[in-house]
């Protein structure tokens, strides 16, 4: 039981905002930092579990109080202060914005996400709350989450823990007359039966759908339990549910939409959930596909056609039929929604194709993605050429207040005065170039020691502060090309035998993706090789927090995806707000922030005939870049700062920071597609 005065954490540890609030993050931490560390650095867990004699011992002590005030008095003035919406965009206030994605990244003990979909999705919500769009996220309750990681004897195994829901900061959302919101939505012929949760984060907050209640079936209740877990069948109703639940929720709780945003294909049954609305009020079918689309901005991930969700007709019909039919809409109209070629019967059903024809604005998520949607849809506008096609871009950005380690916000503030308000600001960022050499290097030293060190508490192995520090964490798809680095071992142990250099690993396959295990696999081999051992390492379990540590502490960022597989890709981005530097394939959000001078470029953007000599080409390149450019640089020192470096430091955060982060990214959103809907 908190001591009365100490009750303002139990509020504070309810609202993810604490968690991109440093001074809110320490002031749980130091609590009880190895509670906090054993919880995931979950609050309220860390809250349930400290001992009575430590709440008395922390009420007494005036700095903790001090401390607990000043933040709790920081969160409720900016919840009420002015905000860049209600000054550059008012007429977002009137009418809200429904953001739909089947995952959310927005912290490692709240175990929604899988990778950087999610991640994006949670830096989206975040960015809104401190811009003050009036943006709602829907998501699912996902009781077990993605799964946890364990590496055993060279493999990855899949663990799936049920969450507590009574040690996370869900709450159950209440409707206008006080009741806990429960809906119906229509799979097949039944009516499953969903809780709405409610998660705050900063002034905007996330709903959540928890099918998990007795009146449904055990199939049912585990509709909202896994994560991408199961087959076609499951995979087609939680899309339904997150669909059509988006849709009942809200109307629920009474909110005005004005713009439906839809996070990939996955959300592409929200249009249909407010076409059957039209067709039953008595709206002829033209017309309400006409008012649906303009109600819908639509954002696709994926640039590899068999990336996106596919069902059987017999499948979509069996799932959505009886809904159809109670709504009016002919089934055969139904399956052509997500065909390209309405009528075809050997076509499946696509659930991009879907949000294609019912959203009014679509976008890729870089430059070079919205180029290779265009060619993949082309054949939705036949009249069109490829520029003709209505699919634009909006490049990806991250949090950066979430993403930056403390102590670079820190030399930020010093050397940059108004970066935090204006963080897309080009002349504000252009200030790093003036930012002392010796300064950035100290940076860089801290934030290496930090990595270094939960290298050796996490693998035993001694990692070197001094070493340069090359990281590469992401999922284990096989198109990011995990073991790259090991095309040629031998070059690669001369390089680390012949220079001061280690390697940082982290990520996750799918458990149902046996290449990228077996890419895995291949990385754990080699970094227990006797060649390798001790200056490879792969960090178990992947998540945020490992993302936050190797992100800030890499001095090099390695990417190598196979061009142009990567739709955008933002840990680089993290690293460059950290004062690390990217050495990457250009595909993804590289080719718009590198110049020649802040990073390395690695590969071609030639076609090559096939992938053997693609991978054979880009291992050349990034050998070469790597011991022809990298290592020299890092190893070139003037009174023991590698200048040249830093200078390229300099020069990635002045051209790279302002244009990739969440809130320029957001700014585009409100602009180009939330504020045309209205």
């Amino acid at each position: 039981m908190l001591p009365a005065r100490l009750s303002p954490l139990e509020d504070l540890a309810h609202n993810l905002w604490w968690s991109w609030d440093q001074d809110a993050t320490e002031l749980f931490r130091s609590i009880d930092p190895y509670r906090f560390a054993a919880n995931h650095h979950n609050p309220l867990a860390l809250l349930r579990d400290v001992e009575p004699a430590r709440w008395t011992e922390l009420a007494a002590d005036a700095g903790f109080v001090a401390r607990l005030d000043e933040v709790r008095e920081r969160f409720r003035t900016w919840r009420g202060a002015d905000t860049w919406t209600r000054q550059h965009a008012p007429a977002l206030l009137g009418s809200g914005v429904a953001y739909v994605s089947m995952e959310f990244g927005l912290h490692e003990s709240v175990r929604l996400y899988s990778g950087g979909l999610g991640v994006l999705a949670g830096d989206h919500l975040r960015s809104a709350s401190d811009l003050g769009v009036p943006l709602v996220g829907v998501s699912l309750l996902h009781r077990q989450g993605y799964f946890r990681q364990v590496l055993d004897d060279g493999r990855q195994l899949a663990a799936y823990p049920h969450v507590r829901l009574e040690r996370l900061p869900y709450r159950p959302c209440v409707g206008q007359d006080g009741a806990v919101v429960e809906i119906t939505v229509p799979i097949g012929l039944r009516d499953v039966k969903a809780r709405v949760w409610q998660l705050d984060v900063g002034r905007g907050r996330l709903l959540l759908l928890d099918t998990d209640l007795e009146a449904n079936s055990e199939a049912d209740r585990a509709l909202s339990s896994q994560l991408y877990g199961g087959g076609e069948e499951l995979r087609i109703a939680q899309e339904v549910l997150l669909g059509f639940g988006a849709v009942e929720a809200l109307a629920a709780l009474g909110l005005k939409i004005g713009v439906w945003h839809l996070n990939e294909g996955h959300c592409a049954f929200v249009p249909l959930a407010l076409l059957g609305k039209r067709l039953l009020s008595g709206e002829v079918l033209a017309d309400a596909r006409a008012a649906v689309r303009e109600l819908c901005v639509f954002t696709t991930h994926t640039p590899v056609p068999a990336g996106h969700d596919r069902f059987s007709r017999d499948l979509v019909i069996a799932t959505l039929g009886p809904w159809a039919t109670g709504v009016g809409l002919p089934h055969a109209e139904l399956v052509d929604l997500g065909r390209v070629a309405p009528g075809d019967e050997a076509e499946t059903f696509c659930m991009t194709v879907v949000a294609l024809r019912t959203s009014a604005a679509t976008n890729g998520v870089s430059a070079l993605h919205g180029e290779v949607s265009r060619k993949m849809w082309q054949d939705l506008w036949p009249d069109r050429t490829p520029d003709e096609v209505p699919i634009g871009h909006v490049t990806n950005g991250v949090h950066a207040g979430y993403w930056m380690a403390p102590a670079a916000a820190a030399l930020f503030d010093r050397y940059l005065p108004g970066w935090r308000e204006a963080e897309w600001d080009e002349q504000v960022w252009a200030g790093a170039l003036e930012i002392p050499a010796s300064e950035l290097w100290a940076l860089r030293a801290t934030l290496r020691a930090n990595l270094c060190d939960a290298v050796r508490v996490r693998t035993g192995h001694a990692f070197d502060p001094n070493a340069l520090t090359i990281g590469f964490a992401r999922r284990f798809a096989p198109y990011k090309r995990g073991a790259l680095l090991f095309s040629d071992p031998d070059r690669l142990k001369k390089l680390l035998d012949d220079h001061p250099v280690q390697i940082v690993y982290a990520g996750k396959a799918h458990p149902r993706d046996t290449g990228g295990q077996q890419i895995l696999s291949t990385v754990l081999r080699w970094s227990a090789d006797r060649a390798f051992r001790g200056r490879v390492v792969v960090l178990e379990d992947y998540d945020m927090a490992i993302g936050r540590l190797v992100t800030s502490g890499a001095d090099v960022w390695l990417n190598n995806p196979r061009r142009p597989h990567e739709a955008s890709g933002t840990s680089g981005q993290k690293v460059v707000l950290n004062g690390g530097l990217n050495l990457s394939i250009l595909d993804g959000w590289w080719p718009e922030g590198f110049d020649g001078t802040n990073g390395w470029a690695i590969g071609t953007t030639d076609e090559l005939p096939d992938e053997a000599a693609q991978d054979a080409f880009d291992a050349r390149s990034l050998y070469e870049v790597l011991e022809g450019s990298v290592v020299p640089e890092w190893s070139a020192r003037t009174d023991g700062v590698p200048v040249a470096w830093v200078r390229r430091i300099q020069r990635s955060l002045a051209t790279c920071a302002p244009k990739f982060t969440s809130h320029r990214m957001v700014r585009d959103y409100v602009q180009q597609a939330y504020l045309p809907r209205l």
